[in-house]
Formats: structure tokens, sequence, C-alpha cells
């Protein structure tokens, strides 16, 4: 948009959807960690430490400005039209919102008495991959039940200061680079771990013709990312490994994965990789948005070290090291960048050819 008057209208409609919306999270957090201060003050452990750097108010303000400068910029530009988050209706968020905080009393036992695997006890043993069943974030169910699905975007965007989403959007503009000047219905992308799928929402906003396949491992996720997406014809959904996608060898022009990676072992990132690597399309995109690695910020050092301690990640310490340029070079990928997004980073990869 090259009209000032444009570019300043979309600028306070751009605040006006997303403050209010980041308020409503940040309050959830405000009142998270009073709730853990009260309970620590009967005798809970002590809260976890480092001495490693972590930003203080100022930095991460700082960060999240210009996190939504570069989502509006990103729309300015014409790159994606204008976000709408979908939130649902005001009943669904305070839905959400409930199932929110009322585990967070069960959060608090497991993560005091180191109780990671009780979805194994709950009638999941042997229905997934062993490094699947375990209660990620310390939430109830895992990733495996329906409360755990409505209850997980009020979740990460309480941990995100209601950013996930501009986040995710971020993975927009490598896409954007890869189908400009190209008819979206004859492309197709897939997105790996879809999990509600916030994600292809923002790619169907985008590219309302293109054709996208979701994968998850959780039947509940999934069933969520349909009640999210339906009425968005040419979303095909299904429950899947990301190491053994259920898709033809060089059929895929862009794969995704947003916030997934952290939450493999290395094996299974290993096995991920090499299945990009056979479906896209020689040319193909492969975007991954993450969490940042070691090295990536040192004012935020600390919190990397600090986030598998206070959420239930067990592969965390190997995801910030891993080297993602080596992991795509031995399955016929090029790393070509990586972009901060806030406490997040986009990796790009295109497939030899």
């Amino acid at each position: 948009m090259s009209n000032p008057i444009s570019r300043l209208a979309t600028g306070a409609a751009y605040g006006a959807s997303q403050l209010p919306r980041m308020a409503w999270y940040v309050g959830h957090g405000i009142a998270m960690r009073q709730l853990a201060r009260a309970t620590r003050a009967q005798g809970s452990r002590p809260p976890a430490r480092t001495d490693k750097p972590t930003p203080d108010r100022v930095r991460m303000l700082a960060d999240i400005a210009k996190l939504l400068k570069a989502d509006l910029e990103n729309v300015d530009a014409g790159i994606y039209p204008f976000p709408v988050d979908r939130d649902g209706a005001l009943w669904e968020v305070l839905d959400r919102s409930r199932l929110f905080f009322s585990d967070l009393p069960e959060v608090h036992r497991r993560r005091e008495n180191g109780l990671t695997s009780e979805v194994l006890e709950s009638g999941f043993r042997g229905k997934r991959p062993r490094y699947y069943l375990q209660n990620f974030h310390f939430q109830s169910g895992g990733w495996m039940t329906g409360e755990s699905a409505r209850r997980y975007d009020t979740q990460v965007e309480v941990l995100f200061r209601g950013t996930a989403n501009v986040m995710r959007r971020q993975a927009l503009p490598p896409l954007h680079e890869v189908f400009a000047g190209r008819d979206p219905a004859g492309l197709r992308l897939l997105d790996a771990g879809c999990g509600t799928g916030r994600f292809l929402d923002f790619v169907r906003q985008t590219w309302p013709r293109l054709p996208v396949v979701g994968v998850d491992l959780s039947e509940a996720y999934i069933r969520e990312a349909r009640s999210h997406l339906r009425g968005r014809a040419g979303t095909r959904l299904m429950v899947a490994k990301c190491e053994a996608l259920p898709v033809a060898d060089a059929s895929l022009d862009a794969v995704t994965s947003i916030f997934l990676f952290h939450e493999l072992p290395p094996k299974i990132r290993r096995g991920a990789f090499a299945e990009f690597g056979r479906v896209l399309k020689p040319g193909g995109r492969l975007v991954l948005v993450d969490s940042l690695q070691t090295g990536d910020n040192p004012a935020y050092e600390g919190s990397l070290e600090l986030f598998p301690q206070n959420f239930h990640e067990p592969y965390f310490s190997t995801y910030v090291t891993e080297d993602f340029g080596r992991l795509a070079r031995e399955h016929g990928l090029v790393h070509r960048r990586d972009v901060p997004a806030f406490v997040s980073k986009v990796m790009v990869f295109d497939k030899a050819g």
C-alpha cells in the first residue's frame, strides 16, 4: 500500500485488533504467575533459575514491537492480507480460558513431582510412538485429548504474550517468494504437525485456492483443526507421522512445520527431514518456525535454559544445539536463511534442483 493515508488506516486497524488480544493473554500470564507465587508460599519447590542472561521487560517489549512491525509491513507490502485471528465467539474464548486455568493445579502437581508420562496410563499406551506419549508442558492429556486440543491455543498464546499467531504468520513471506506469479490452484502445500490448524488458516486466507494437507499425530487435534477450518475447501487433514508422510515422492511445492521440531527427538527430526526431502519437488520450499537456538540471541540464553524446566520439553536441550544446515544437506535440502521473530525464528530451506 503506497498511499500514506491507507497505511495509517491499516496501522490503526491493526493496533485495534492485535493490542487488545495481546492484553487479554498478558493478563492471563499475570494471573498465572500470581497463582504460582501463592502456591510457592505454601511450601512448593523454588522456581527454576539460571545464571545466563534473560531479557528484561524493556528488551522484551522492544522485540515484540519489532515482530508486530514486521507483521504490519508484510500486510502493507501485500505479502498476505490483513490477518483475521478467528479466535471464535466470546463463549469459545472464555471456555478455552476456563480449561487453561482449571488445569493449572494439575500442571503444578506434575511439575512438583516430576510426573511427565501420566498420559501413558490413560489408555494411550501403544497407540502412538513412545516419544509422543508424554505430558508435554505438564498439561493433562498430553496432546491426546479433546480438552488438550481446546486448551492449547490459549496456553501457547499466554506463553508468547499473545504473539503466537504473529510468529506463525512469519512463515508466509518465504512461501510468497516461491508462489508469486504462479497459479495457487496448481500448487500443493503440506503442514507437518498442523495441530489445531491455526497456521493453515492463515495460508488459506492468503491463498484461498491453494490445496493444502495438514498432518498431525493427534486425532483430537485433527478434529479441532477440522472445526477451525470448516468451510475452507481444498483442505485435507489426516492423522500421520511427520517421519512417515502418506504423500507421493516429489509431489509437494512447499512443506511447513510450526512449533514442532523442539518436541521431536533427534532421530525423529532426521526422519522428518528425510521425508521432507522425499516429498518436495525439485526447487520446492521448506519453512520451519520454531524456538531460537543457542547462540541466536545472547539476551535470551537464560530463557532457553529455563523453558524446558518450567514446561516439560524432553527434547529441547538437543533442539537448541541442532545443526539444521547440516541436517538439510544430508537430505538434499539447501539452508537459505534464518529470520528472527521474537522468541522464535523462521528457517528457510529449498530442495536442490
